[in-house]
């Protein structure tokens, strides 16, 4: 809902495709303790990335933009007055600008300097399948079910129901999986799928088909997202929110800031432009991550704190549907948690110094 309220044109747009209204979190801590939060209109909206990203490259379409598919940059050259990018196939592209918007692993990026690679514990494998109403469906269609340090470890686990289909996953951060999991990606997926049919969350059977694990940067955004020529939007950059690893709404915020900076005729602007609308929060989560939702005590005392009193998470609510300022956000929750607060600015600190 929020990126909707950021982009106004997408409500009459996301008529052409699916979608579903959410209005109930289920929100379930370690110890297996959960606390239901309910929102009095829409908190989400659910799509099918396949079809909104294809919506989206139909209205580029529509307002000039030219598609070349099939295309698969392997190499990329930054000259004086311009970038070559050059594709598997041998063709080459050239232009006084580009915005790199190609994923987790940017070619681009890479073959810049801009990433020499993600860390460990930077990027999470997230294990997810969508999968159709007929083979797999939610108890309750109406109600995202949110799992943190499931099973008493620090996986991510999800349920999120949509018009059709639902999506299910578990995710940890890349170290945390290797060190302490192991389990082949499927396997674990399968598991978790059998775990919440027998709980009751989930009714039917996981399919293989439909399993397309992925990698997302959850270590917030790289310290240089831009050239004089080249620009890194969404997961190419990392601009991934460290608490939800969602990226949709960072993506299109970050390619809207670097079409502007070119189009105003001023690309360097491009930094100061997603470090003062989205940079805060990017980095905020990143420390939320790390210091409490890596940590199963803590995130069982947020969870029995929301039960207590929802008016911080109903602040959350406000502003995930794009009706409060982060900044306003931000300010209620450390006043509701200022210890908390004050320890994560504390091991920032010391995390920064010995990084130093």
């Amino acid at each position: 809902m929020r990126a909707i309220a950021r982009f106004p044109w997408l409500s009459g747009a996301l008529g052409r495709i699916s979608t579903h209204s959410i209005s109930t979190l289920y929100l379930e801590g370690p110890s297996g303790a959960g606390v239901t939060l309910r929102s009095p209109a829409p908190a989400a909206l659910m799509i099918r990335r396949v079809e909104f990203d294809h919506l989206l490259v139909q209205l580029a379409v529509e307002a000039g933009a030219e598609l070349i598919e099939g295309i698969e940059i392997g190499q990329v050259e930054a000259l004086s007055d311009r970038v070559r990018l050059r594709a598997r196939d041998g063709r080459t592209f050239e232009a006084p600008l580009v915005i790199a918007a190609d994923g987790v692993y940017s070619v681009v990026a890479r073959r810049l300097g801009l990433n020499r690679g993600w860390r460990a514990d930077s990027v999470a494998l997230d294990m997810m399948e969508e999968t159709p109403v007929d083979t797999l469906r939610c108890a309750d269609p109406g109600s995202l079910w949110v799992s943190y340090g499931h099973r008493g470890g620090e996986g991510y686990a999800y349920v999120f129901p949509k018009a059709a289909h639902v999506n299910v996953g578990i995710g940890y951060v890349l170290d945390y999986y290797r060190s302490r999991v192991g389990t082949p990606p499927y396997e674990l997926q399968r598991g978790f799928v059998e775990e919440l049919c027998r709980r009751g969350v989930l009714a039917g059977r996981s399919s293989r088909e439909h399993f397309t694990p992925y990698q997302i940067p959850v270590g917030g955004v790289l310290p240089k997202t831009a050239t004089s020529r080249v620009l890194l939007a969404g997961d190419a950059g990392g601009f991934v929110n460290g608490i939800t690893a969602e990226g949709i709404y960072y993506a299109m915020v970050s390619g809207d800031l670097a079409a502007r900076a070119i189009v105003d005729g001023h690309p360097e602007s491009y930094e100061r432009l997603w470090r003062a609308e989205i940079g805060a929060e990017l980095r905020d989560a990143v420390l939320v991550q790390r210091h409490l939702l890596r940590t199963p005590g803590r995130i069982d005392a947020v969870v029995a704190a929301t039960a207590r009193d929802s008016g911080p998470a109903d602040c959350a609510i406000r502003y995930l549907m794009g009706l409060a300022p982060y900044k306003s956000a931000r300010r209620r929750l450390v006043m509701a948690a200022p210890l908390a607060a004050a320890r994560m600015v504390i091991a920032s600190i010391g995390g920064q110094d010995r990084a130093d």
